[in-house]
């Protein structure tokens, strides 16, 4: 089976790290994989292995922007000649509708989430353009139900495919100056207003010494996040960077202050590093940490943040116990080889259907 896989970036987002674990796993089962994007270190790791793949302008929600994707895309469908097309959230999954425009070719959309305010709108587009569209979480299947999504999306939840660290603990911390016994918090997310890290830094503030933050990510928000935490201690923003099983590896637990989540698949890393979680009760979060892993706090409350990040980050008893509750929970609901029968045994159906 051929499968192309269309997604805005192949950079250090969730939905990238799920496109690139589908396609190093997609042999498998038989699939010939190849991935149209706007490319990312994770577009050469494939070429790497020899997925092919296609160059695709970032739309940005531009009328320009979207023709000129339109037409990247065509070329990749023409040159790879997919018996399915596999589009990873709404902006991809409408441009690859108008590239497949004389084709035949069944589209199946991955919706990873949008805002509250925007799930209406993806509800009309997906009905357009997707045969099939999975979620990625039990929550957000409900909101697009709610939003009127006809037929009932197939929920598929993220796995973590492995990924064994480069360097150890200790030559992490060394490398980036960082006492072996200092309390390290990580997070991983894009610098964006969706991810909220002015709320995490305002929580941080509230969490006093002795502990050290670590922001890998960036994005739109930088400059201001870096002025915002001008004055506050142990604070360090490492850019984006290809090695997040190093920087696990080397944290004592991970933090996500999102206003809104599919299933974010930073949060099952952490948890399959071992690595307990704070994050916020939304969308898919809640899903995830019910069997334990972390504590969860709402959305928007830097002092709800500060208590739970102190919580963990001062008693390494307590932090080991939610580590190896989170482990046990990724191993059981989120395994790779299961998320990738659901996809064959979804795409097979599909990809009969030309």
């Amino acid at each position: 089976m051929r499968v192309l896989h269309v997604i805005s970036e192949m950079g250090t987002g969730g939905a990238e790290a799920l496109v690139a674990g589908m396609a190093r796993s997609g042999r498998e089962f038989g699939w010939q994989t190849a991935v149209a994007s706007g490319g990312g270190h994770r577009a050469e790791a494939l070429r790497g292995h020899g997925v092919p793949t296609f160059a695709v302008p970032v739309a940005r929600r531009k009328a320009s922007g979207v023709l000129r994707a339109t037409a990247a895309t065509r070329v990749a469908i023409k040159g790879f000649r997919p018996e399915v097309v596999l589009a990873h959230n709404v902006s991809a999954s409408m441009v690859a509708r108008l590239a497949l425009v004389p084709r035949r070719v069944p589209l199946v959309t991955v919706f990873h989430g949008v805002a509250e305010a925007d799930y209406a709108g993806a509800a009309r587009i997906l009905r357009r353009t997707s045969g099939a569209v999975v979620t990625v979480a039990e929550a957000t299947a409900s909101r697009l139900r709610a939003a009127g999504l006809r037929p009932e999306p197939v929920v598929i939840p993220n796995a973590v495919f492995p990924q064994e660290p480069r360097v150890d603990r200790a030559t992490v911390r060394a490398a980036l100056r960082v006492h072996p016994d200092v309390p390290v918090a990580l997070c991983l997310a894009r610098m964006e207003p969706q991810k909220r890290h002015d709320v995490l830094l305002d929580a941080w503030a509230l969490v006093g010494g002795g502990a050290e933050l670590w922001l890998a990510g960036d994005g739109s928000w930088r400059a201001a996040l870096e002025e915002r935490a001008a004055g506050l201690a142990g604070v360090r923003f490492l850019g984006n960077r290809p090695d997040g099983p190093d920087l696990l590896a080397a944290a004592d637990l991970t933090v996500l202050t999102s206003d809104w989540e599919g299933m974010p698949v930073a949060l099952l890393e952490s948890l399959a590093a071992g690595r307990p979680v704070v994050a916020t009760d939304v969308d898919g979060v809640g899903e995830v940490l019910s069997g334990g892993g972390g504590l969860v706090v709402p959305p928007r409350d830097p002092a709800a943040t500060a208590e739970a990040l102190r919580a963990l980050l001062f008693d390494p008893a307590r932090r080991a116990a939610e580590g190896a509750a989170g482990r046990a929970a990724v191993s059981r609901a989120h395994d790779p080889r299961a998320l990738m029968r659901s996809y064959d045994a979804l795409l097979r159906t599909w990809g009969g259907r030309r």
